[in-house]
C-alpha cells in the first residue's frame, strides 16, 4: 500500500530530487549542485510516495500569493517537482501524492506548470492561462522617438538584492501573477552563474526604479547573435517601452525571443509591426481551486445577469455545490442552476483565459445562460505568470 510522508531532512530531500530527476530523464543532482538545490525545499512542503522502505513517488509546494481578477492577492501554492518512479507507475501513486497534498495545503489555489497536459484534469487541475512565445527581428525593429527614463546595467550582486525587492513592489500585476519564494531567487542565481553571460538591466523613472529586464546573447555557426530575454517587469508603460528600446538598440543583436502574455501590445510598439512573430502558444497556468467558495468570493466579477452554477468535485467533495455569481460577489445557494461545470473547467474560466460559451460549445459543460457568465468572469487583461517554477 502507498504511504505518504511528509519528508524532514536533508538526505530525504536528496533522494527526492534525485527520483523526481529522473522521473524527468535527468541525472541525479550533482555534489556541485546540490547546495543550490537544497535551499528551494521547505520544511513542511516536501512529499514522497514510500512502497514500504522504498521512495517511489515526488511533489513538493512552495507558499505564496497569487493575484486574482480585480487586484486581491491570495494565499497560493506553487506545485513543483512531481515524479514517479518509472517502475511504479499506473499504480495509483500520483492519485495518492495529488490526493494528500491537495487535502492538507493551507491555501485556497493551487497552480503547476504540467508536463503533459492529459495528466493532472483528473486531480481538478485547469488551463487556466497561455503565453506567446515571440520572436523579434531586431535588425529591423524600429521604436519611434527617445527614451524617457534612464537605463543602468547591474552587477550580480546588486541584482540579487534589488530585484526581489522589485518585483515585489510590481512584479504581480496580471491576474495569475504569483509572489517569488527565497528558494526560487536561490536557484535563480545559480542559473545566473551557469549562463555567465547574463545580463541584468535596471531602468529608473521619476519615482526611482521602476522596471528591470535579464537577458543572454548567445552566437550561432553563422555568427548571427540571438537574445534570450530570462525575465522581465516593469511598473509602468514608461519603464516597459524604454527596456525595449534599451533591448532593440544594442549592437550585434539578429533576434530577440521572449514570452509575452497574449495580450502584450509589443507589434505596435514598432514601426513595422510584422518585426514581431509569434512562435508559439502554449499552456502555462494550471489551475485548481482548492476552496471554492473562498475563491469565488476572492475575486470581482463583471456586469450581468447573476447566474447560480453548479460546481462537481470528486476529489474535495466540500466544493461541490451551488453558487451564485452577480456582479456584487458569489455565495452558496440553493437555487436551480442555469449550468453545471466540474472543477477543474472551473479552474480553466476562472482567470479569465477561456469562456464558458467556449467551453459549452464543445460539450464540456452543460446548462444555459453562458453568454451572462462570460459577462461576470470575463478579465480586463489577459492572464500570465512570468514565474516558473
Amino acid at each position: 500500500m502507498t504511504d505518504i510522508r511528509v519528508l524532514t531532512d536533508e538526505a530525504q530531500y536528496r533522494a527526492h530530487s534525485t527520483l523526481f530527476r529522473r522521473a524527468m530523464h535527468w541525472g541525479p543532482p550533482s555534489d556541485e549542485q546540490w547546495p543550490v538545490v537544497l535551499p528551494s525545499y521547505e520544511p513542511g512542503r516536501v512529499l514522497a510516495a514510500f512502497e514500504g522502505d522504498e521512495m517511489v513517488g515526488t511533489t513538493q509546494s512552495f507558499g505564496g500569493r497569487m493575484l486574482v481578477p480585480g487586484g486581491a492577492l491570495v494565499p497560493h501554492t506553487a506545485v513543483s517537482r512531481v515524479g514517479v518512479r518509472a517502475d511504479y507507475t499506473r499504480r495509483g501513486v500520483l492519485s495518492a501524492l495529488m490526493r494528500e497534498q491537495l487535502s492538507t495545503t493551507p491555501d485556497p489555489v493551487a497552480t503547476l506548470r504540467a508536463s503533459e497536459g492529459r495528466i493532472y484534469g483528473r486531480f481538478g487541475y485547469g488551463l487556466a492561462g497561455r503565453v506567446r512565445f515571440l520572436r523579434i527581428d531586431a535588425s529591423k525593429a524600429v521604436v519611434p522617438g527617445s527614451p524617457v527614463g534612464r537605463v543602468r546595467m547591474v552587477d550580480l550582486d546588486t541584482a540579487d538584492k534589488l530585484l526581489p525587492e522589485l518585483h515585489d513592489a510590481f512584479g504581480l500585476d496580471r491576474p495569475g501573477e504569483i509572489s517569488r519564494w527565497p528558494g526560487w531567487w536561490a536557484r535563480a542565481r545559480d542559473r545566473k552563474t551557469e549562463a555567465d553571460n547574463l545580463v541584468t538591466v535596471v531602468h529608473s523613472g521619476p519615482d526611482g526604479d521602476d522596471g528591470f529586464v535579464c537577458y543572454k546573447v548567445s552566437e550561432d555557426k553563422d555568427f548571427k547573435h540571438h537574445m534570450e530575454v530570462e525575465d522581465f517587469a516593469w511598473a509602468n508603460a514608461d519603464a516597459w517601452r524604454d527596456l525595449w528600446i534599451y533591448l532593440t538598440r544594442l549592437d550585434l543583436i539578429d533576434t530577440i525571443e521572449v514570452d509575452a502574455a497574449l495580450d502584450d501590445p509589443l507589434n505596435w510598439l514598432f514601426e513595422d509591426p510584422r518585426v514581431v512573430y509569434t512562435k508559439d502558444v502554449y499552456d502555462q497556468i494550471w489551475l485548481r481551486l482548492v476552496d471554492v467558495p473562498r475563491m469565488l468570493a476572492a475575486r470581482t466579477y463583471g456586469a450581468g445577469e447573476p447566474v447560480v452554477i453548479e460546481v462537481h468535485d470528486e476529489l474535495l467533495p466540500a466544493n461541490s455545490g451551488r453558487y451564485r455569481i452577480s456582479p456584487d460577489g458569489a455565495e452558496r445557494v440553493e437555487a436551480q442552476p442555469d449550468l453545471t461545470i466540474p472543477v477543474d473547467l472551473l479552474g480553466a474560466v476562472y482567470l479569465g483565459d477561456t469562456r464558458f460559451s467556449d467551453l459549452a460549445a464543445t460539450k464540456r459543460i452543460e446548462g444555459s445562460r453562458f453568454a451572462e457568465a462570460d459577462a461576470l468572469f470575463a478579465g480586463s487583461v489577459a492572464p500570465l505568470c512570468s514565474t516558473f517554477f
